[in-house]
C-alpha cells in the first residue's frame, strides 16, 4: 500500500548529462545507472564486469552541490549497483563525457594513450573516470594517494604500472574544457563558484535549477520509490510503510538487485536528506548523521583517532565508500562489516527514531543474531554518537584479508586499553569475522582487567579468548585460522603497545 504523502510530491527524475537536463518519469526505481547508461542511451563505453561493485569497470562521477563552502563535490561511484533515480538532482559523467566536442581527449585520457595504460581496454574506461575524480581533486598526488583512487578498479592484465604512470602524467597536459584543476574538487571538499570555468559554472547553475526539493515518488509495475528531503518526512513515510526498504548508498541492497534478484516493493531513499548527512563536534562526541557517505566519516574520524588509518584506507574501496554511509554499514548488520568493531570499542551509541520518538542504545547491545538488530517495525538510525578519545586509552584495529585493498575481512580486530602503573583499568575489544554478529570479548576483557599488562596476563586472555568465539569455517578462512588469527592479533596489539607505535601503519609505496 502506498503511504500518504505531503502535498510538495515530484513525479520526475531530473539530473544532468553531458551539460543537458535529463527528465525521467515511469521508470524503474530498482534498474541500476548501467543499465540505463547502456541499454537505454546504448553508452557502451562504460562496463559490466562483475555487478556488485567490486571491479570498478562501471565506474562513473556524479556531481553535487554542497552549500559549505558554497561548491561542487565529485565522486566515482559505481554504476553497477547505483539505483538510476538516486541520480535526481545531480551532474553525471561518463566516459563519453570526458573528450572536448573538438576531438581534443582529456588530460587523463590522453595519458593513458601516452603511456600504453589499456592493454585488452575492458577495464580501461572504469580506470579512466577514477583518474578523472582524482584529477579534479588533487594536484600532485604521491603514489598512496593514487593507489587509493585505483584501488576499486582490477585490471585482470595486471597493467598497474603504465596506469599509475599515465596518473602522474595526466598533469602535464592542458585541457580546454578544464582550465583550473582545483576548480572542481572531489571528496573531500569543494570549490568557490568564481574560480570556475565558463563550461563549469554553466553546469552549476543548471544543478541550482534542478536541486531536489520536496519528495520524490515514482511507481512502476507495482513498486514504489520515495525520496524525502527531511528527516522528519522519512520518520512520517516509515512509520506508514514500516516494511519498507531504507536505502542509502546500495552498496549491499544494490546486489539484492544485481546478484539475488530480489523484488523490492518499497524503498525509501534517504540520499536527498541533507541533515542526514551531517557530522558535528561536541564537547565530549563526535556526532554522525546516518546518512553521512563513509569517505566523508573517516578524515573525521582520524582526525580524532589517527590509528585507525590504514583500517579506513583498506575499507572497501573509494567508489564503494563514496556511495556507502556509516549508518548504512551499521544497520547492515554483517558480521564481517569493518567499522563495527572499531565503534564498539569506542563505545558507540545510536540514536534510533521512530516517528516522533527516539531512544539511544549503545552498539554493542544492538546486535542481536546474523542480521538481526534491536530495530523495531518502522524503526531507523539516525545517528551515531562516538564518544572523543580518552587520553589515557591505547587504540588499535587489525584487519585481515587476503589482498591489501578492497577485500572483505577474515578476522577484523578492535582493541582499547587504559593502564595505571601498567595494570589495566578499562579495556574493550571487539572482533568481526568471528561470530555471527560483530562481537565483544568478554572473557578475554575479564582476564585483562586489573592484571599486569604483561606476557603472563596476555598469555591467560589468549586462552579467555578461545572461550569467547566459535567461529565458522568458509571460503575466507577455516574455524582453526580465525581462532589462531584472533589470537595473534591480540598478542600483536601487546606488542604494538609496548612499542608505542603500530607496526600496520607501516605500507610502502612506489618501486
Amino acid at each position: 500500500m502506498a503511504a500518504k504523502l505531503p502535498k510538495d510530491v515530484r513525479k520526475t527524475i531530473r539530473f544532468i548529462l553531458d551539460g543537458e537536463i535529463v527528465e525521467l518519469r515511469n521508470c524503474d526505481p530498482t534498474r541500476t545507472v548501467l543499465q540505463y547508461l547502456r541499454e537505454d542511451l546504448q553508452r557502451v563505453g562504460t562496463k559490466e564486469g562483475c555487478a556488485e561493485g567490486d571491479c570498478g569497470a562501471c565506474t562513473v562521477v556524479i556531481g553535487e552541490l554542497v552549500s559549505v563552502p558554497d561548491g561542487l563535490q565529485l565522486r566515482a561511484i559505481n554504476s553497477c549497483i547505483q539505483f538510476l533515480p538516486t541520480l535526481d538532482g545531480k551532474v553525471l559523467f561518463t566516459i563519453e563525457s570526458l573528450a572536448a566536442e573538438s576531438g581534443e581527449l582529456h588530460p587523463v585520457q590522453q595519458a593513458m594513450v601516452e603511456c600504453h595504460g589499456s592493454q585488452c581496454g575492458f577495464c580501461t574506461p572504469g580506470f579512466v573516470m577514477s583518474l578523472f575524480a582524482l584529477y579534479k581533486s588533487a594536484a600532485h598526488p604521491d603514489r598512496r594517494e593514487i593507489d587509493n583512487a585505483l584501488a576499486g578498479n582490477l585490471c585482470r592484465c595486471t597493467g598497474y604500472r603504465p596506469i599509475v604512470d599515465a596518473a602522474r602524467k595526466m598533469y602535464d597536459y592542458h585541457s580546454t574544457e578544464n582550465k583550473d584543476k582545483s576548480s572542481w574538487l572531489s571528496v573531500p571538499g569543494s570549490t568557490v563558484l568564481d574560480e570556475l570555468s565558463v563550461t563549469e559554472a554553466q553546469q552549476v547553475d543548471k544543478l541550482r535549477s534542478i536541486a531536489a526539493t520536496g519528495t520524490l515518488h515514482l511507481e512502476f509495475d507495482g513498486k514504489q520509490y520515495y525520496a524525502p528531503d527531511s528527516i522528519e518526512e522519512l520518520a512520517a513515510l516509515l512509520r506508514q510503510n514500516p516494511d519498507a526498504c531504507i536505502l542509502s548508498g546500495g552498496t549491499d541492497i544494490g546486489l539484492w538487485v544485481t546478484k539475488q534478484h530480489r523484488h523490492l516493493a518499497s524503498v525509501i531513499y534517504t540520499g536527498n536528506i541533507q541533515s542526514f548527512k551531517q557530522i558535528s563536534v561536541s564537547a565530549s562526541h563526535l556526532t554522525i548523521g546516518a546518512g553521512a557517505p563513509i569517505s566523508d566519516v573517516m578524515p573525521m574520524l582520524s582526525q580524532y583517532f589517527p590509528e585507525l588509518d590504514e583500517l579506513f584506507l583498506r575499507f572497501a574501496s573509494p567508489p564503494i565508500r563514496n556511495a556507502g554511509t556509516l549508518g548504512g554499514n551499521i544497520a547492515n548488520a554483517s558480521p564481517i562489516g569493518d567499522s563495527m568493531p572499531v565503534l564498539i570499542v569506542l563505545g558507540a551509541e545510536l540514536l534510533l527514531r521512530s516517528g516522533d520518538n527516539n531512544r539511544v542504545i549503545a552498539l554493542d547491545d544492538f546486535y542481536l543474531d546474523y542480521q538481526k538488530t534491536a530495530l523495531a517495525r518502522g524503526e531507523f538510525v539516525q545517528e551515531v554518537r562516538i564518544p572523543l578519545p580518552a587520553t589515557d586509552a591505547t587504540v588499535r584495529t587489525y584487519k585481515l584479508s587476503k589482498r591489501f585493498d578492497q577485500d572483505i575481512s577474515a578476522v577484523c580486530a578492535a582493541f582499547s586499553v587504559a593502564f595505571n602503573e601498567n595494570i589495566v583499568t578499562n579495556v574493550r575489544i571487539a572482533y568481526g569475522g568471528m561470530a555471527a554478529i560483530p562481537k565483544r570479548a568478554v572473557k578475554c576483557e575479564l582476564a585483562l582487567l586489573g592484571k599486569q599488562w604483561d606476557d603472563a596476563g596476555i598469555l591467560e586472555a589468549v586462552s579467555a579468548l578461545d572461550r569467547d568465539f566459535a567461529p565458522l569455517t568458509d571460503m575466507r578462512a577455516s574455524d582453526g585460522y580465525r581462532r589462531n588469527a584472533a589470537a595473534n592479533l591480540l598478542r600483536r596489539f601487546y606488542i604494538d603497545s609496548k612499542q608505542g607505535e603500530t607496526l600496520t601503519n607501516v605500507y610502502h609505496y612506489g618501486r
